[in-house]
């Protein structure tokens, strides 16, 4: 017994008409007729009386007829499910981070997914890079978002953004009233730090910057996530450096501070398995580059558009700067 039998019959079941059931199923009359009593064959029992007057659905075949639909929707459920799988619309996703890329990408990229998306079962882990590093070898999530310029055998790196760094001081600190700082002015200052193993890690970063600009920091205390350090620098009990981004849900005990003469960045990367051929991991990843381009472009948009105005209040006009 096949499907199209089943959808064969409810159709002459429905209509109680052959030659207008073949129409509405776009097949020949004859065809029909013959994929009816095969299958009345197949199941030894009478489903339709027929004669040149009329078509009646029997006993046995109302109750065919019941089944028979709840077997097609059931069906067209099965092969709705696999599809949406398929193309990456349904399923789910893990995704572990670390806590500052909450404070800027990952709210947006999120939003757009599920309103997008949303089949799609997110799970969500704050992790350390390390951690992340191995839940992804292990298949315990599908993406990670982390910093530093990691390295691990069969994962992609990709850059989701790049940030400038700040200083993070207790709005009570002296150094507080000062907008932009050089970074030789933290030293003999208390820091805050994350844990500096395993390694390459963000401390080892911190620190690297620090002996560049000719002092090594005094390490108060290492902490695991952003928001534990953020509450140490208003407890007054260090600084901090950490990614511009975090400025964006402001404290009113901490204060952030641009630091000049330091040219490095910090990066938000996505890590993912270079094998992962998952639908929904390809449907996330191709939103996400969407998303990010749009938001750059009109970032360029709104800094050209600035430009422009600024030039012609100079009396010039913006092709003439």
């Amino acid at each position: 017994m096949e499907l199209r039998q089943l959808r064969y019959f409810v159709a002459v079941a429905e209509e109680l008409h052959f030659g207008h059931a073949a129409r509405r199923l776009r097949i020949a009359q004859p065809a029909l007729s013959r994929q009816i009593q095969a299958l009345e064959r197949e199941l030894e029992v009478m489903l339709l009386f027929r004669n040149r007057r009329r078509v009646q659905v029997t006993p046995a075949g109302q109750v065919f007829l019941e089944r028979s639909r709840l077997l097609l929707s059931r069906a067209e459920e099965a092969i709705g499910a696999a599809q949406r799988v398929s193309e990456g619309s349904s399923g789910s996703l893990k995704l572990g981070f670390v806590g500052s890329a909450t404070y800027d990408a990952i709210p947006s990229i999120l939003r757009c997914f599920h309103q997008n998306v949303p089949r799609v079962e997110l799970t969500l882990s704050e992790m350390t890079v390390h951690v992340q590093l191995e839940a992804l070898a292990e298949k315990r999530i599908d993406l990670g978002f982390l910093r530093l310029p990691a390295r691990a055998e069969g994962l992609v790196f990709r850059t989701v953004s790049r940030e400038a760094l700040l200083i993070a001081l207790p709005s009570s600190h002296a150094l507080a009233q000062i907008p932009v700082l050089r970074l030789s002015s933290l030293a003999g200052e208390p820091f805050i730090l994350y844990p500096d193993h395993p390694r390459p890690s963000w401390a080892e970063f911190i620190v690297g910057l620090c002996q560049q600009a000719g002092f090594r920091p005094t390490i108060a205390q290492r902490t695991v996530e952003i928001q534990t350090t953020l509450s140490l620098v208003a407890a007054g009990m260090g600084v901090s450096i950490v990614p511009a981004c975090v400025s964006n849900i402001p404290r009113k005990d901490v204060v952030y501070r641009r630091l000049s003469g330091v040219r490095a960045r910090t990066q938000l990367l996505a890590a993912y398995r270079a094998e992962d051929t998952s639908p929904v991991l390809r449907s996330f990843l191709r939103l996400m580059w969407q998303m990010l381009r749009i938001d750059r472009a009109r970032a360029e948009q709104r800094i050209s558009e600035r430009m422009g105005h600024a030039g012609c209040e100079h009396g010039r006009s913006p092709s003439a700067a």
